[in-house]
């Protein structure tokens, strides 16, 4: 054998010997790596607090990568606050109710939807007709939840906040007002005060409006009964006219901050 052989050889078995330790090496790497996985597996089963640390850690992880992305803040519990609901869930009845108002005031039929569905589980439970309550709220703000008059009237029902503000501590303070289904409760508990306290639905949109000592409301009742019979027919399946919408603030003569708060 020449010396370029038994180098060749050399080289040959260095080289073999360089490839099967590689192998080895790598194999108990990947052999040390399954293990750890297999321990840590063992260690979540064990320990489920662990496991919902290091779900909590990813998802957070994941988050921050995806607002890194989309420079959008992520807020997945926002559509739990979202005053909004399905028209197609509900029953026939209100579902025809909100489909009309959504098309008369022009806006959206899930918030509305949320907004009708609820006027009707708070006349059930005041014993008010709950297009009665929706007929006030269209003549008041629109459905607005944001507007406020000129005397500090505020949300849907344009309820005084600073005369009721009792009745919004339930709901954690005054800003309560300007949530929809906050706003909402309260103005039908004012609007059955003022019906009691009057003996009659005219009698008492007069004291809700704060004309319960003037000559004339201004026409507000006459507004809001003619949208009542309206809203009446649409949920008795009836066709009822498109009229522009009719929401306007009390006339300046009225201040609402007349009526006395009421229990």
């Amino acid at each position: 054998m020449t010396a370029s052989d038994t180098m060749s050889s050399s080289l040959r078995q260095a080289i073999a010997a360089a490839t099967k330790g590689i192998f080895q090496i790598t194999h108990n790497s990947f052999a040390l790596i399954g293990l750890a996985v297999l321990f840590a597996a063992m260690a979540l089963v064990a320990r489920p607090e662990l496991r919902q640390v290091g779900e909590i850690k990813l998802f957070s992880w994941l988050q921050e990568r995806q607002q890194e992305v989309s420079g959008i803040v992520s807020d997945l519990v926002a559509s739990d606050r979202a005053t909004a609901a399905d028209p197609k869930e509900l029953p026939k009845q209100q579902a025809a109710v909100a489909f009309w108002l959504s098309k008369k005031y022009r806006v959206a039929p899930e918030p509305i939807s949320a907004l009708v569905a609820e006027a009707y589980t708070i006349g059930a439970r005041v014993k008010l007709d709950p297009t009665l309550i929706l007929a006030v709220m269209a003549i008041e703000s629109g459905f607005n939840p944001f507007a406020q008059s000129h005397v500090g009237a505020q949300g849907l029902m344009q309820v005084m906040t600073k005369i009721h503000s009792d009745k919004y501590q339930s709901f954690g303070g005054q800003f309560a007002a300007f949530d929809p289904l906050a706003n909402l409760q309260v103005g039908a508990k004012v609007l059955q005060d003022c019906i009691r306290m009057a003996g009659s639905i005219e009698g008492g949109l007069k004291y809700y409006v704060g004309a319960a000592n003037m000559e004339t409301d201004g026409g507000y009742a006459s507004k809001v009964m003619a949208e009542y019979a309206r809203l009446q027919q649409v949920a008795e399946g009836r066709r009822a006219p498109l009229f522009a919408p009719q929401a306007s603030p009390a006339p300046a003569t009225q201040d609402k901050a007349a009526t006395v708060a009421m229990s």
